[in-house]
């Protein structure tokens, strides 16, 4: 037997789970850096003589930042690979995190935050290329849902982990930390990660066929190499294409809630301390966390069982948009601040649950330019976003504390409507 012949016949590395590590790693960061603010929102204001609609500017600024390079950015990592441009993104968030810690008013604090949209803005998605170039198509809801388990623990963490450094050092304190560990993620990703498996010295033939399947003869599926213009107008006039972005317009508007006003609202509104936030006010994002894994895997079993990704896709998002518009009502109008926290519990798990099948398939139908058609999905979902801490802030502002949970409600309800009759994960926007 030949050396060939015993490398193809060896048990398959699972050197992938280690990448998924690493990218899980980066989700967890990311949600770290933009989470702290929300946190120490009433700090900041005290500090710096903010108002509730100042601090709703500023945390919306990250949002359209965010928003607006989103594409560039994606294609980006289509065209020069997932290493260099998030070493580069990564490194620009240390840096903003850190300027946010240094804030001395408004407009230090608005421009922190306009960069560290800009230095995030292509994280996930030029992440999803990256993914998709390491993972087999019935892995991708599995590792998308895995992902955001991780960026769903940060936000739920933060309060806590915040909440004990701002008592000992002050709010600054918190952002510095965080930005030492974007550049230590850094440092390990440049060491460990390849673009693809191919070349990667710890992945052998048995874990590349698990990753690309076999030809008829037996032979690994090779990765094309060939560098193909990105069709910019066949994607933008794509229908499915504007029904994917609609979808998830609507669910990052029901999802941002919790990661810029949910802080405050406990705090302010329900009566929550700064440590009950961190212990009672953790409970909807590890709802969130196992609505992570529960959706993305659920997808990706039904996908392996019928084949049929339209129906594993549809059947775990649309539910989850309707479970989760229906308790968002109750958790407005009780008068307890636990039977809210339950509630909003409940919601969140269930919009969760569209978050795996929501980044599969971008990965399903953008081809070798799913980084540039998840980046146009998350641009318009950021746009959407946007609004969420502005209304919220507005309408806390003027004491209207349960109006905007029914406006949430509504726009899930339409995001679930949009996933049963309008998005196909079978139809590719390239092609």
């Amino acid at each position: 037997m030949t050396n060939d012949d015993s490398k193809s016949l060896a048990a398959p590395t699972r050197f992938r789970w280690s990448i998924l590590v690493l990218f899980s790693l980066l989700y967890l960061i990311s949600y770290i850096d933009r989470g702290i603010t929300s946190v120490v929102a009433p700090e900041i204001r005290a500090d710096l003589g903010l108002s509730l609609t100042d601090m709703g500017v500023v945390l919306a600024a990250f949002t359209w930042a965010y928003a607006v390079a989103q594409v560039p950015v994606g294609w980006m990592g289509d065209r020069f690979g997932p290493k260099r441009v998030l070493t580069i993104i990564i490194l620009v968030v240390s840096a903003s995190v850190s300027m946010t810690g240094a804030a001395v008013g408004f407009t230090t604090l608005l421009l922190s935050r306009v960069f560290l949209g800009l230095g995030e803005a292509g994280a996930f998605p030029v992440a999803s290329r990256g993914m998709q170039m390491w993972f087999a198509r019935a892995e991708r809801g599995r590792i998308q849902g895995i992902t955001h388990l991780f960026s769903r623990f940060a936000v739920a963490g933060t309060p806590l982990v915040a909440g004990v450094i701002v008592l000992a050092w002050g709010w600054r304190a918190a952002f510095f930390v965080a930005g030492v560990l974007g550049l230590l993620w850094c440092v390990a990703f440049v060491a460990i990660y390849r673009n693809t498996p191919e070349q990667h010295p710890r992945v052998n033939d048995a874990e590349l066929a698990e990753i690309r399947g076999r030809d008829s003869d037996g032979s690994v599926v090779a990765l094309s190499s060939a560098r193909v213009a990105v069709p910019w107008g066949r994607i933008l006039r794509a229908r499915n294409m504007l029904y994917i972005a609609l979808g998830y317009c609507c669910f990052f508007f029901g999802t941002n809630f919790y990661l810029t006003w949910y802080p405050t609202y406990l705090r302010e509104y329900r009566g929550l301390s700064l440590l009950e936030l961190g212990l009672i006010g953790s409970l909807p994002l590890i709802a969130g966390m196992i609505g992570d894994v529960v959706g993305g895997t659920l997808t990706d079993l039904i996908l392996k069982r019928t084949g049929n990704a339209r129906l594993a896709r549809r059947a775990v998002a649309a539910p989850g948009f309707m479970m989760a518009a229906l308790f968002v009502i109750p958790a407005a109008m009780t008068a307890s601040a636990s039977v809210a926290v339950l509630c909003l519990a409940m919601s969140f798990f269930f919009l969760e649950l569209v978050i795996g099948p929501a980044w599969a398939v971008p990965m399903d139908v953008g081809g070798q330019f799913s980084g540039t058609v998840t980046a146009i999905m998350n641009m318009a979902g950021a746009f959407a976003a946007s609004l969420t801490p502005l209304i919220y802030g507005s309408l806390f502002d003027r004491g209207y504390w349960i109006a905007p949970f029914f406006v949430s409600a509504g726009v899930l309800f339409i995001g679930g409507l949009i996933w049963i009759f309008l998005i196909d994960p079978e139809k590719s926007v390239v092609d």
